[in-house]
């Protein structure tokens, strides 16, 4: 059997490296366009930061794949998929055919339609290539807005601000990570990263980027002006799916995939940022992994149902642990929500409860119970004879 697959992210990946767990003799071809091996997304920050050498970005040895008798095809990237007669065109009309193909195409950063995002010193942080291109520009531009107070955006700050940068987030709603606090945590988290010297610009609209051929700052709604010479947009992600738009495939925000990761066309599946499963786009590297061996099972004829993944993120500012985990945000009614905040200690605790249930939590400042809570509220737990005491910093999550 000859497995194709289009993408070395994270998907394309463990997609590979789980089809040789399963089968020795199955073939394996990686075509990427990225000229390097696989690296977690997750170091990148770290190398901004200097925290990790450059040799250390990547998650296995330049012989792994060999050994894996796996075939990277680095650099070479799928420029169109011939379902009909089961082949990948490449570069140069070279065509190779396939018994299935898994697609793992991954996302790219969005750009937002602002006036000026064209100019040079404007950066999004997706690839190795766009980290190194951020740290060249950094050695004389030491002034950096990024744009997003998500998750990657307080991450780039804080890379940026450990490089010596003066670094300000600017982020549209009104609180931080408005996809995963609630506005008790985003406030606890605002004060605790402006004490890093970092700014925080909330509700902030920002209408144009300022400059001629470079950055010199950005004008907001309402007519404030900030002083930058770098900008680093951090708005989210979206598919790639350019390849796939002529294939006939399913598409909605996505690649629309069913519970085997299988698009509507039999021999070709789809994993990671790239699908859209039971109307969800995930986005988040858990997805990505729980995506990938389903996937590699399925494709192999071994029946494997991927049944959804529990959003989960954590996040580390100036030693804050930040997580978020399932619904944190209820905006129907038959949720309730329960509270714990030491804000002199830089604690905050909530869980939200469906029916007794534990459908999402929030655990900031401590990374006590955090695995334990975790693994509650995906497995959606009855606590309601705990509910009095989940939140103490010393409750033996084995009760439950």
């Amino acid at each position: 059997m000859n497995v194709i697959i289009i993408g070395n992210g994270l998907a394309g990946t463990m997609a590979a490296k789980t089809l040789r767990e399963l089968d020795s003799a199955v073939e394996i071809h990686v075509f990427a366009e990225e000229k390097y091996p696989y690296y977690p997304r997750p170091n990148l920050i770290e190398y901004l930061a200097g925290r990790l050498p450059y040799e250390r970005i990547f998650a296995f040895s330049d012989e792994w794949h060999v050994r894996q008798k796996i075939n990277m095809h680095l650099g070479d990237p799928v420029r169109k998929i011939l379902p009909g007669s089961q082949e990948i065109e490449l570069d140069r009309g070279r065509r190779e055919k396939y018994d299935a193909l898994l697609i793992a195409s991954g996302s790219s950063s969005f750009i937002p339609s602002i006036k000026g995002s064209d100019q040079r010193g404007v950066f999004t942080l997706r690839t190795l290539d766009d980290a190194l291109a951020i740290l060249e520009y950094t050695k004389s531009h030491g002034r950096v807005a990024i744009l997003g107070g998500g998750l990657l955006g307080l991450e780039i700050a804080r890379a940026m601000k450990s490089r010596g940068a003066e670094v300000e987030v600017l982020e549209f709603f009104d609180r931080l990570l408005p996809l995963h606090l609630d506005a008790y945590g985003a406030t606890l988290l605002k004060d605790q990263i402006e004490n890093l010297g970092i700014r925080v610009s909330l509700g902030a609209v920002t209408q144009e980027i300022l400059g001629q051929d470079e950055v010199r700052g950005l004008g907001l709604k309402g007519g404030a002006k900030i002083g930058a010479d770098m900008v680093i947009i951090a708005a989210g992600v979206r598919p790639n799916l350019g390849l796939v738009r002529e294939v006939g495939l399913a598409l909605d925000r996505g690649i629309v995939v069913d519970d085997r990761l299988q698009t509507t066309h039999s021999k070709i599946f789809a994993a990671g940022d790239v699908i859209q499963h039971q109307g969800k786009f995930y986005g988040i590297i858990p997805a990505s992994f729980e995506q990938a061996r389903t996937a590699a099972y399925n494709i192999l004829g071994q029946e494997k149902k991927y049944e959804g993944t529990i959003p989960s993120n954590t996040l580390k500012v100036v030693g804050l642990y930040v997580t978020s985990v399932g619904m944190t945000n209820p905006e129907s009614a038959g949720f309730k929500e329960i509270r714990k905040l030491k804000k002199e200690e830089g604690i905050y605790k909530k869980i939200v409860l469906k029916d007794g249930a534990l459908v999402g939590a929030i655990w900031m400042g401590t990374k006590k119970g955090v695995n334990e809570i975790t693994r509650a509220v995906a497995s959606k737990l009855q606590v309601s004879q705990w509910v009095t005491r989940l939140l103490e910093d010393d409750f033996d999550f084995s009760v439950i």
